[in-house]
């Protein structure tokens, strides 16, 4: 890969800020969610069974939710981490440069479009 092919400067600070934003957000976001993902108390004399079976339901879908969004967090972390080592940038895969617009929809990417299509049809 030749250097003309890295991120600009300001390609790099654009992706930094967007990136320290989205960490915000998945912390706040985790946060929030904390409270909806406790364990549900099954207090028989004052809630139904619908009642119980429902809220049982809601914390599962927010225990899943607080997984996936811990995941991308972390993800979210790794890229920021990344980019101050100056391996920022680069699929984890066939090591080419990964596309500017990609990583601006999804600044936590550590595939190509390629290789994330390719991981995505073997698994």
């Amino acid at each position: 890969m030749n250097s003309m092919e890295k991120l600009s400067n300001q390609q790099l600070a654009a992706i930094r800020k967007r990136l320290l934003q989205l960490e915000k957000n998945l912390s706040q976001q985790m946060e929030i969610n904390r409270d909806a993902a406790s364990i549900v108390a099954l207090d028989q004399t004052s809630v139904g069974r619908v009642s119980r079976m429902g809220a049982i339901q809601q914390q599962s879908i927010a225990l899943s939710t607080r997984r996936k969004t811990s995941l991308r967090l972390k993800r979210v972390q790794d890229a920021l981490r990344a980019l101050a080592d100056n391996g920022y940038g680069f699929c984890e895969q066939c090591n080419e440069l990964i596309a500017f617009e990609r990583l601006l929809a999804r600044p936590e990417a550590n595939l190509c479009i390629s290789c994330q299509n390719h991981a995505d049809t073997t698994t």
